[in-house]
């Protein structure tokens, strides 16, 4: 089953209770008894944007990584707005029909030895995709993905299969609907077409044959070349498929390549002039005479022998022909090969009565040793009958890319067969498409390229299928003429009405009489059904336009594979409905692979479960995971990145646990401090937090995920944990409770935790909803109802002590550390409190060093410090020598600070700070 998760716009998690564990999902009481989602939809009137996102988060041990993208919810709050202002219509829906569960049920029911009959079938794949519906539903809630679970979208659902009917019937009325006859992906264990996404390419090993057409007209060749000789002449080919030889029509040449004509034992060979000794030293033949030479265009009016069954086969010229591998002429059989069909058609050159059945065996009548057998079967008999009558060159085992089943893992032909086609050329279709696709948003931007490739080479769309589950063709098909009835159009609104109360079942119990009236017996119902990416295709308009009146949709998100999946059944359906794009916006993204790059498989045992994830580390790992990586390449997961992910998770969450424990007594509306009345540092980091920011949502709104993990990371680590966490600490636990030292650091952690929960938020929502439980101060019931934060400020450019001062004091602070380390290595000192330092520099950074004036001290964590002006110096270091050793005071048990003087072991400042005003700060 291709469960199909779309999403009209992105989303994050519900919320848990405060006082569960981490990770512990609990669904709200009012979601189910008030159902306030429903309420928010029918009563906002907020501005909204819409997303489609298809495929699940995982499926089969792969993991999609979608679900990064969901920004967070929209608007959630009835007359709020929350991080960028959009509402978020979030619905999820999955597509149903096809044959995934076809080969379930045929799997369930051919084990037990049931037979059902069609309608039984199609109940057995109704009940089979709900189940599985269910088990996903609850999947993706564990994941924290709020959505309307309780009215999603089914493409099973009546009135969606109505809609999908509906838009047939536009497709139909505008003209890009026709019935042909030609070859197609056709699998013989699901005896049906095949979607090119239903295909999926392995090495296979084939047994390929270098074989002789004898020309026929031999005497008229040869006084075309001037042989005079009593030789047969003979042309080679190279097929990796030779069980389609029988169904040869013709031998094609390019008209631009010198082929010569070589003497073998008696017997003249034509080949193309590049190849002839690449053959030759493979096939080890050592005597050999080249008599002739020809270039293609000059190959007229030959026919040759079919070497299997000795009818005659013709000639072409056509560029088509591939000349740097085989032989430089093709053998060619259009009933399979798309290629070789549309040079066929070309030359006025149509397909023959297939000469295998739907099972893929041989019809009797081909050859007598032949009849019945599996193609598949079939190399060695081809060769003895080739062997027999002197038409096989050469053979060897060839290894090449195969087209298999998706869903048989079998291999797949190409057969003609009639099918519905919707015309890629027909009333401009593909130029259309290739004019549309360059006003849309592609992320990656090779996406352009690839949609336009495919869009060039993309044969018309084979739109019917040979099965029992999934949207009939509403057809009516004249008995003699075989034209569709005329008011086709008109009837397909009066069956879609008829399904939309019935479901697809009452087209196959439909009364002819009741629709067609007296024409009834003059027509015959068509028995295919669509290609469930038609289904995926029409959901712009099946869901979001005739559902939900959803004129337009922002953006999809689906993996890579989709680009020949819904990305293009999308643009193909709606330029051919509405000639308009369905889409402004498309991400694709890459599918998990181990931590060595290879695909995972049971077989391999190198499946990581989602689930198993989430049980062991919890979702918001998971999800972390998943916005860590480069989503426009494969995804890796392993044991060992994991970890690394709980690491990075760890120091974000310690980070957070560091702030929250430093504003346990602070109360935002009674303690805050204006920005006018902060310290100088305090107000460094509060600009550093709004331009880090500032940074977050633009990558936000470039959906450059693993870019905002990186730039939280480093502002955790560097900025808050190596730079401005530490210098707090002897403000935040000794000065006085209420001085404004103190509540100038609280009011910078209060203003950074409420600008970082809002950022991690989409990410880690579990962890975020934690967080929003234990912030101070009056504040709404959940994060996921917020607007970014908007009162961090940034300091005047024309301070003394601006960004860039501190930017520069922090340089000096880390050559300090270095200083300092390097001594603590040399057992000099212990901790940095007990060192005494001068540093010599020059004069500029003098003046700047100089400002902090005594607090130079707290700024570099040292008991004392002294900078002196190089004045002989004239080089630019900010430290050029300096001097260090250890304080040779005691240790104050309160702040750490070392002194020469102490009363009862506390130093000057502490006891300020116990029993006096209190010390002041203007800068540290």
């Amino acid at each position: 089953m291709k469960n199909k998760f779309k999403l009209n716009l992105p989303y994050t998690m519900f919320p848990m209770k405060a006082n569960l564990p981490i990770n512990e999902l609990v669904i709200l009481k009012e979601w189910e008894t008030n159902n306030l989602y429903q309420k928010i939809l029918n009563q906002s009137k907020h501005k909204k944007k819409f997303i489609l996102h298809d495929g699940p988060p995982y499926a089969n041990g792969n993991i999609h990584i979608g679900h990064a993208f969901n920004k967070i919810l929209k608007d959630i709050i009835i007359k709020s707005k929350n991080l960028d202002g959009y509402f978020t219509n979030f619905i999820p829906g999955w597509d149903c029909h096809g044959l995934p569960i076809e080969h379930k049920i045929e799997q369930k029911y051919k084990n037990n030895n049931m037979l059902l009959s069609d309608m039984e079938f199609r109940l057995a794949c109704r009940k089979y995709a709900q189940q599985q519906i269910e088990q996903q539903k609850k999947d993706f809630i564990r994941l924290g993905i709020i959505a309307n679970w309780h009215n999603p979208y089914l493409t099973m659902d009546y009135k969606i299969e109505a809609n999908i009917i509906r838009t047939f019937g536009k497709v139909l009325n505008n003209g890009y609907i026709y019935k042909g006859t030609k070859p197609v992906h056709w699998c013989t264990k699901c005896c049906s077409s095949l979607a090119e996404a239903e295909v999926e390419y392995k090495n296979k090993t084939s047994l390929s044959m270098y074989v002789k057409f004898n020309i026929i007209n031999n005497i008229q060749f040869k006084k075309q070349i001037n042989i005079v000789k009593d030789v047969q002449i003979s042309l080679l080919i190279w097929t990796t498929t030779p069980w389609t030889i029988p169904a040869n029509q013709a031998i094609a040449v390019h008209p631009e390549i010198n082929y010569k004509l070589i003497l073998i034992d008696q017997e003249i060979i034509i080949i193309a002039q590049n190849l002839i000794h690449i053959i030759f030293t493979k096939i080890g033949i050592i005597h050999w005479e080249i008599i002739g030479t020809l270039q293609g265009k000059y190959f007229n009016n030959i026919q040759v022998l079919n070497p299997i069954n000795n009818n005659i086969s013709k000639l072409i010229i056509s560029k088509y022909v591939i000349y740097k591998i085989g032989t430089g002429i093709i053998h060619m059989a259009p009933n399979h090969g798309l290629d070789d069909y549309n040079i066929c058609m070309k030359n006025n050159i149509k397909c023959i009565k297939n000469i295998i059945d739907k099972t893929g065996h041989f019809i009797i009548g081909i050859h007598p040793k032949l009849d019945k057998i599996n193609i598949f079967c079939s190399e060695k008999i081809i060769k003895d009958i080739l062997l027999k009558n002197n038409a096989l060159f050469y053979s060897e085992k060839y290894l090449h890319s195969y087209p298999y089943c998706w869903r048989h893992k079998t291999p797949v032909i190409y057969m003609a067969t009639p099918q519905w086609f919707i015309s890629m050329d027909q009333n401009n279709l593909r130029q259309l498409s290739l004019n549309i696709i360059k006003n849309i948003t592609w992320i990656p931007e090779w996406g352009l390229k690839r949609m336009t490739i495919m869009l060039n080479k993309r044969p018309d769309w084979c739109i019917s299928r040979q099965r029992i589950w999934g949207i009939p063709i509403p057809l009516f098909i004249h008995n003699k003429t075989n034209k569709i009835h005329k008011d086709s159009v008109q009837l397909i609104e009066k069956i879609a009405c008829i399904i939309e109360k019935n479901g697809i079942q009452a087209w196959w119990d439909l009364n002819l009489k009741k629709i067609l009236d007296k024409d009834y017996m003059n027509y015959t119902k068509v028995t295919d059904t669509l290609d469930v990416w038609f289904d995926s295709g029409s959901t712009y308009d099946s869901v979001m336009k005739q559902k939900y009146n959803i004129k337009n949709i922002d953006m999809y998100v689906e993996g890579s594979d989709q680009f020949r999946g819904w990305f293009i059944s999308s643009l193909i359906l709606s330029i051919a409905t509405q000639k308009t794009n369905p889409y402004y916006k498309v991400i694709s993204h890459g599918f998990t692979v181990d931590n060595m790059g290879k695909k995972m498989s049971k077989s391999l045992g190198n499946i990581i479960q989602p689930q198993y994830v989430i049980k062991k580390y919890g979702a918001d790992i998971l999800r972390l995971w998943v916005a860590s990586n480069d989503y426009s390449s494969e995804v890796h997961i392993s044991q060992s990145i994991l970890k690394s992910i709980t690491d990075i998770y760890r120091r974000i969450r310690n980070t957070i646990r560091f702030i929250l424990s430093n504003l346990n007594d602070f109360q935002p509306k009674d303690n805050t401090i204006v920005p006018e009345h902060m310290l100088s540092i305090d107000k460094w980091i509060i600009h550093k937090t709004k331009k880090t920011q500032d940074s977050i949502i633009k990558n936000y709104h470039n959906y450059n995920i693993q870019n905002i993990i990186k730039k939280i990371m480093k502002f955790c680590t560097i900025e808050l944990g190596s730079m401005y966490l530490d210098l707090i600490k002897d403000r935040q636990y000794t000065f006085l409770k209420n001085s404004i030292e103190r509540l100038s650091c609280q009011t910078a952690l209060y203003m950074i935790l409420e600008a970082l929960v809002r950022w991690i938020a989409p990410i880690l929502s579990f962890t975020a909803h934690e967080i929003w439980q234990y912030i101070p101060g009056k504040r709404s019931k959940y994060i996921f109802m917020e607007q970014w934060y908007t009162k961090l400020f940034t300091l005047p450019l024309n301070n003394k002590m601006n960004y860039h001062y501190w930017c520069e004091m922090f340089k000096f602070r880390e050559q300090v550390n270095k200083i300092i380390e390097i001594t603590r290595n040399q057992k000099i000192i212990g901790s940095s409190l007990e060192a005494d330092i001068i540093i010599y520099t020059y004069e500029n950074m003098f003046n700047n060093i100089m400002l902090l004036g005594k607090e130079l001290r707290y700024f570099l964590l040292v008991s004392k410090a002294y900078i002196i002006k190089d004045k002989n110096n004239i080089t630019k270091k900010m430290i050029i020598r300096y001097k260090i050793k250890k304080h040779t005071g005691m240790k104050c048990i309160r702040c750490w600070y070392y002194e020469d003087n102490l009363v009862d072991h506390l130093c000057p400042k502490c006891i300020n700070n116990t029993i006096g005003s209190g010390e002041k700060r203007l800068f540290i």
